[in-house]
């Protein structure tokens, strides 16, 4: 039947009406929205969400913090195979269309009509770079309307390149990746461009459904989403037939990879992200920001095993408290296990454990471990130490199991025969005779693995700190605050303030020297009865020992910690006096009791502020700032803060006659080597023939032009630095460094001669208790300051004092950090001199005496013959100094 023509012209002018009016609607829906929409000009600076990375000195990552993991990536770094995956299973057009795809919304159009459901947007990577950008993810006909024209707009305003480099590095790839980078990081461990085809293909795959496609979770789905891509690929001629079989049959290799640390050092980035808030706020976790430390981390490598070494080894010397908990045995109704592997070595994971004690015993049914290992999996391992749960008792050896259902051996000599019961900190019980004296079945206990063999260890309950500083600008190059980060986030170097004992003194004995004692001053060590209002009744100081020496030499007292000779000093030169000078070693003076036990270190202090002190004494007299961070960029790589610290420079000093740090020859150093000053009888130091400043001026001047001036013109002038302040005076530096060089050379630090180097100088503290050891040290490169104690300030036990607890830290951690540091000596600074002397009296030797060392002594302060009074104060000044400082 013919169709009558004002139908057909009906039907045709209904839909040019319905086309006009769509067109009408569109245009106002433009005209409407237009305005409202973004700038995608914003797109070429766009700043994405990266979290903040700490790194050292040498750029090791060592922390990163943010929700995000994103490290964004160039469009020249992409991989051009992961380019090719992306775009088969994404958008195969995307280099044809200019931001959208009529294809592709007819597709999505049709698959609306025929299933009544979106089952796709027909988004190309552009309009999808625009939701993901600019608007949020509901499924609405406005915002698709939308989407289309920031496309076209996107399309107009950036490159291809640049479209693809902003879609790689905004999308969510799961596992708090975003982009590509992040994601090859998370799943793989490995860059984006040391991915194969396979797990390129992979990662392409993830962005539609993260979770539905994640390799680690739905690893089935994830392969055939994998190899759909790798087929595509092969239908777009991209890769051949060869390729598409080589990897389509690739397993799934993903696995989830944390964070990857390339330095452990925990204190350190928890100091860094405080700083980074303190001067960003919360947009230190989204801007990208990147802080440098000053941490060297081979220094911080050698600190965290040293910490951990000195702890271990501290705790070892009191005994094993026994297992953390006991599990309760769940026995399975499988057949008898065979006995499982005695002595060193590992027992086959796929065995199960024997419950018997004794290989005589028979067999028990099969233990069940598997929910052993789900609670092992809920205790946290510190410093590589894990838990394990014991399966077996042998005579001399126990089989256990790990978190991961590894079944371990450990022999007698890997822990159990020194493992004497912990009684007190002073007392172990008897050495076990067999395993079960140590270890039951079922103890959850801690081992560590070593050249390959496992060892019974254990938590310290103790905890060390360790702290090095460079002298001359304060910063810091390695610090560790405890046993381990995870443990406890207590930062002991900046936050406990512990009493400083006996590595106080060297602060009170350079004030002596300022005030009228000599290093040869005699001071009597005799028992000393205070009767003290401020330290509540009568004080008997003593030392350790409990004996007394008598007369006693300045410089003996302090290598051998005298303690009722440092409290006679500090009476000498008078409380006030000498509290009135600590603030040049950056201490707060007003908060110093103002009693005697001052002598003996009684004011806590931190770790660091014990550091910058011994920083004065190592650099020459120079007080610096410790300092942690260097310098912070954004993620544009533009510096937006650097550390400007006031660093020694010797060179400016006016009265600085030389650097005091240099090489030596023996004769400049020998004392034997010195001239005679006729009038005194003083010995005057050799000194180089150096001409005048006019002479050395007039030297130079050739007429010739000054190649090296005209260089400097065309370099940028250097940053200038503020100069560290000179707080000691040269001839006092030297005298209380000579000091310090005696207590590691025959002192109370001796141990530290096992470093073979004449440079080290420092003093060891111990409080009473012992409740606290320390030991400072240093040489010209590096001031080093070690603490070990418990943080609920427990006694340590007998004979743990700075020389047997802190020291060994303090040699383990120099050992590596001095490797290759060649020695310096400090030069002999004009003022001082050496004369011979009695060492019995302190007085200048009788010509003619054998008996005789030599001493230095200020020009201003040289030693007389006289009658030696052991009674005597040897302070010139205490005669004037008022009661109530004398007492």
């Amino acid at each position: 039947m013919t169709v009558k023509k004002p139908y057909i012209i009906a039907t045709l002018w209904l839909l040019l009406a319905g086309f006009s009016g769509s067109l009408v609607v569109l245009g106002g829906m433009y005209l409407y929205l237009s305005p409202k929409l973004p700038a995608v000009e914003a797109l070429r600076d766009f700043k994405y969400l990266t979290p903040l990375r700490v790194y050292s000195s040498d750029q090791k990552l060592i922390g990163e913090f943010g929700e995000k993991r994103r490290t964004p990536i160039s469009y020249e770094e992409i991989p051009p195979q992961y380019i090719q995956a992306l775009l088969a299973i994404e958008d195969d057009q995307f280099y044809s269309h200019h931001g959208v795809s009529i294809k592709g919304l007819l597709r999505a159009v049709s698959q609306l009509l025929l299933t009544g459901r979106k089952q796709s947007g027909g988004s190309t990577i552009t309009m999808q770079v625009a939701r993901n950008f600019f608007l949020t993810f509901e499924r609405t006909f406005a915002r698709k309307f939308n989407e289309i024209l920031l496309a076209l707009q996107i399309e107009r305003e950036l490159s291809k390149a640049e479209i693809l480099e902003l879609y790689v590095n905004q999308i969510f790839l799961g596992n708090r990746a975003y982009g590509i980078r992040a994601a090859a990081r998370v799943y793989y461990g490995k860059d984006i461009d040391e991915l194969n085809l396979a797990q390129l293909a992979m990662t392409a795959g993830l962005q539609k459904a993260p979770s539905k496609y994640n390799p680690i979770v739905n690893p089935t789905r994830a392969l055939v989403r994998r190899n759909y891509i790798l087929e595509r690929m092969l239908e777009l001629d991209y890769i051949d037939e060869a390729t598409y079989q080589i990897y389509s049959a690739e397993p799934v290799t993903a696995s989830y990879h944390g964070l990857s640390l390339e330095l452990s050092a925990p204190y350190v980035a928890e100091m860094a992200r405080k700083k980074a808030v303190e001067l960003f706020g919360e947009a230190a976790y989204t801007d990208g920001y990147q802080v440098y430390t000053t941490i060297d981390s081979r220094m911080q490598g050698s600190a965290q095993q040293a910490v951990v070494k000195g702890l271990m080894t501290y705790d070892q010397r009191h005994g094993y408290r026994g297992p953390e908990m006991t599990l309760e045995p769940v026995y399975s109704d499988a057949a008898p296990a065979p006995d499982a592997a005695a002595g060193t070595g590992e027992a086959d994971p796929a065995t199960t454990a024997d419950a018997a004690a004794t290989p005589d015993q028979s067999p028990q049914p099969s233990l069940d471990l598997e929910n052993w290992q789900q609670t092992l999996s809920t205790i946290p391992r510190y410093a590589n130490l894990a838990p394990a749960a014991v399966t077996r008792v042998d005579e001399q050896s126990f089989t256990a199991v790990l978190a991961d259902g590894q079944l371990i051996s450990v022999g007698w000599e890997q822990g159990l025969a020194s493992a004497r019961r912990y009684l007190s900190e002073d007392r172990r019980g008897p050495k076990p005779k067999q395993a079960q004296d140590v270890v039951n079945l079922g103890d959850v206990v801690r081992v560590v693995q070593r050249d390959e063999l496992w060892h019974l260890t254990q938590v310290p309950e103790a905890q060390a700190a360790l702290v090095a500083l460079n002298p001359e600008n304060g910063a810091i190059k390695s610090l560790v605050g405890g046993f381990d980060f995870n443990q406890s986030h207590f930062n002991r170097i900046t936050q406990a303030a512990r009493q400083p004992g006996s590595s106080f003194k060297p602060f009170i004995y350079t004030a002596a020297l300022e005030n009228g004692f000599s290093t040869a001053s005699i001071i009597n060590d005799a028992p000393i009865v205070l009767d003290d209002a401020s330290l509540e009744g009568a004080w008997r100081p003593r030392d350790d020992s409990g004996k007394f020496f008598g007369p006693t030499r300045l410089r003996q007292a302090l290598y051998r910690s005298r303690n009722l000779v440092s409290i006679r000093v500090l009476r000498g030169i008078g409380i006030s006096r000498a509290i009135d000078g600590m603030d040049r070693y950056g201490f707060e003076k007003s908060k110093f009791p103002r009693d005697l036990s001052l002598a003996l270190g009684s004011y806590a202090m931190t770790p660091l502020e014990i550091a910058r002190g011994y920083a004065v004494f190592a650099n020459g007299g120079y007080l610096v700032d410790p300092y942690l961070i260097d310098h912070i960029t954004n993620a544009e790589e533009q510096v937006v803060y650097q550390a400007v610290p006031p660093t020694v420079c010797r060179d400016c000093d006016s009265e600085a006659e030389a650097d005091p740090e240099t090489e030596l020859t023996a004769a400049e150093t020998d004392p034997t080597a010195l001239e005679t000053d006729p009038a005194s009888g003083a010995q005057l130091p050799v000194t180089d023939e150096l001409p005048a400043p006019e002479t050395a001026a007039l030297a130079s001047d050739t007429g010739e032009p000054d190649i090296g001036e005209e260089i400097e013109e065309l370099l940028p002038p250097p940053m200038e630095l503020p100069r560290a302040p000179k707080m000691l005076d040269d001839q006092v530096a030297f005298l209380i460094d000579s000091m310090l060089k005696d207590v590691v050379r025959k002192g109370t630090g001796i141990k530290a001669m096992a470093l073979g180097r004449n440079d080290l100088a420092g003093k060891t503290g111990t409080t009473n208790g012992p409740k606290d050891a320390w030991f400072s040290g240093y040489n010209g490169h590096l001031v080093t300051t070690t603490w070990l104690g418990f943080d609920q300030n427990l006694p340590l036990g007998q004979r743990e004092y700075g020389g047997s607890a802190a020291l060994p830290i303090w040699i383990d951690f120099m050992r590596t950090a001095l490797e290759g540091v060649p020695e310096t000596v400090r030069r002999q600074p004009y003022g001082l001199v050496a004369i011979s002397i009695d060492p019995k009296t302190g007085n200048r030797a009788q010509p003619g005496s054998t008996d005789t060392i030599f001493e230095f002594f200020r020009t201003d302060n040289l030693p007389v013959l006289a009658d030696f009074d052991p009674n005597a104060i040897s302070d010139p000044d205490a005669a004037q100094a008022p009661p109530e400082e004398l007492f």
